[in-house]
């Protein structure tokens, strides 16, 4: 069965910045999730290791919640704040860096 057209999105930018989210946003997310975790974690190479597989599923889970927005440029801004947010508790968290 189709989609109803009254539900899709007509604007090519929204389109875009729901799927640039998507796959960008929520890949810088998880990503600084899993480094804020290794670091916080005493045990930051069994974390490293457990995120191939974790930093996947929560990037799937990441790349669908744009489309639960209207505005894809709303998704954007969540996606930005929470990267703000989560690189600052990183910059500030990262006294004993593991990775290096």
């Amino acid at each position: 069965m189709p989609a109803n057209p009254k539900y899709l999105t007509k604007s090519p930018w929204h389109q875009f910045a729901k799927i640039s989210a998507g796959i960008l946003g929520g890949y810088i997310i998880t990503a600084l999730l899993h480094m804020l975790f290794a670091i916080w974690v005493p045990l930051h190479n069994e974390v490293l290791i457990t995120s191939v597989f974790s930093l996947f599923i929560v990037w799937c889970v990441l790349l669908i919640v744009p489309y639960l927005f209207e505005n894809g440029w709303k998704a954007w801004g969540i996606y930005g704040v929470s990267i703000i947010f989560l690189y600052t508790l990183y910059f500030f968290a990262n006294k004993n860096n593991p990775f290096i």
